[in-house]
């Protein structure tokens, strides 16, 4: 045959053979995608069941550990994530129960922010109205936060039964911070924590009247919200007391013992812990206990409430003196020596860079010390007095010498 003919038909060859192994590719492609589809299709049907079965615990373990007494003729509405019981007078939650649970860490569901009426509460939760520019925020009692990795769970935090009026400096000031600061304790913990949450009514409460609104709602002057740790090797427990308005102090400020809320609320909870069990967690109220492993907070601790005595501030209201001598007292939780700047800082109350105030040791005056200040100062209580200046938005002290230091145990002394 010519040679000349064959060669055509050699490329017909070849571009049936890739033709073909091309079809085998395809077929192979199509095949693979869908046995992944089936596996995904798989996997998001075992995602839910364990979903569901994680809550069926959950609701399980509130019920058993969480609830605070129920009191004759109340009725516990239970919603996938949480409970609660149903103030009608005031159209507020009595009280809110949940669990903050490890799974956080991996929630990513977005928040929704479309509040409905109560489909499990009998009396009338529709309040869209009621909140509508009454200069109140929707305060959340669980947070949607904490159910990120349930929908069910999330979108029953979005019921009106679980929302109060505050203030906007609250909710979205330290009320905020408190949420978070239980969640971190979780994360770093690693271990899930029981939470109830109430509005405090009080006389002459401020009423969300709007001429067209679906209710009369009532703004309570005070919430709580009180946790505890049932899985520690060691049980814990704490509460935070905070009013519906600006809370100035920082959020550490606010931490209270369970059964000091409890004679404020006359709500009794946690009441199924065995009595000395309950007696002793209730009585807590140490912050230091609830730093997880790892947390950079780890340390921190509340400022020294004001007044101060003697003219002195605290490290939250050395701020207001900025350009002026003044005595700042404080915990000196972290120090923190820099060959760049040569000095030393001493962070006190919070951890850099979250500190609120600092104070600086040159190293130049190093020699003006009898003591090491880097080690000699952390972790007590001191006084520093100097002219109040301020670097990157924080107030700080530069010390010249030990005499500019006064130990807080002297200064209760009278020393």
């Amino acid at each position: 045959m010519n040679p000349r003919t064959l060669a055509p038909i050699s490329a017909l060859l070849l571009l049936a053979s890739a033709v073909q192994g091309q079809s085998q590719a395809d077929q192979q492609l199509r095949e693979a995608q869908g046995r992944y589809a089936a596996v995904q299709q798989q996997l998001e049907l075992l995602r839910g069941q364990l979903e569901q079965a994680k809550l069926a615990v959950m609701q399980h373990d509130l019920a058993q550990w969480g609830y605070p007494r129920v009191e004759a003729g109340e009725t516990v509405v239970v919603h996938p994530g949480h409970a609660l019981v149903w103030n009608d007078k005031y159209k507020l939650p009595k009280w809110t129960a949940h669990i903050i649970l490890p799974d956080i860490m991996e929630g990513n569901l977005a928040r929704i922010d479309t509040f409905l009426p109560d489909p499990l509460v009998k009396s009338n939760t529709a309040l869209v109205t009621s909140y509508w520019y009454s200069g109140y925020d929707r305060g959340h009692m669980v947070p949607s936060a904490d159910m990120r990795w349930s929908k069910d769970a999330l979108q029953a935090t979005y019921f009106y039964s679980n929302v109060a009026p505050q203030k906007p400096e609250m909710n979205r000031g330290t009320w905020a911070d408190l949420e978070d600061w239980m969640r971190r304790y979780v994360h770093y913990s690693g271990h899930r924590v029981f939470v109830v949450t109430a509005p405090i009514p009080g006389p002459d409460m401020p009423l969300l009247n709007k001429p067209k609104a679906e209710a009369d709602v009532y703004a309570p002057p005070l919430f709580l919200k009180a946790m505890v740790d049932l899985d520690a090797p060691v049980k814990k427990g704490i509460a935070f007391l905070m009013k519906n308005n600006l809370n100035e102090q920082g959020l550490l400020s606010y931490a209270v013992s369970i059964d000091s809320v409890e004679t404020l609320s006359g709500l009794d909870l946690f009441p199924a812990l065995e009595d000395t069990l309950e007696n002793r967690i209730e009585a807590q109220h140490n912050t230091q206990d609830w730093y997880g492993e790892g947390d950079k907070a780890m340390g921190e601790v509340a400022p020294i409430p004001a007044p101060l005595p003697g003219g002195r501030f605290n490290t939250l209201q050395a701020k207001y003196h900025i350009g002026s001598k003044a005595t700042v007292c404080g915990t000196v939780v972290s120090t923190r020596r820099t060959k760049k700047a040569n000095a030393l800082y001493l962070n006190f109350d919070r951890l850099y860079p979250n500190q609120d105030f600092y104070a600086t040791v040159w190293d130049y005056n190093s020699p003006n010390f009898s003591y090491n200040p880097e080690t000699y100062l952390q972790g007590r209580k001191v006084c520093v007095t100097g002219m109040v200046s301020v670097f990157d938005d924080i107030a700080r002290i530069s010390i010249n010498n030990e005499k500019e230091i006064t130990f807080w145990e002297d200064v209760i002394d009278g020393r």
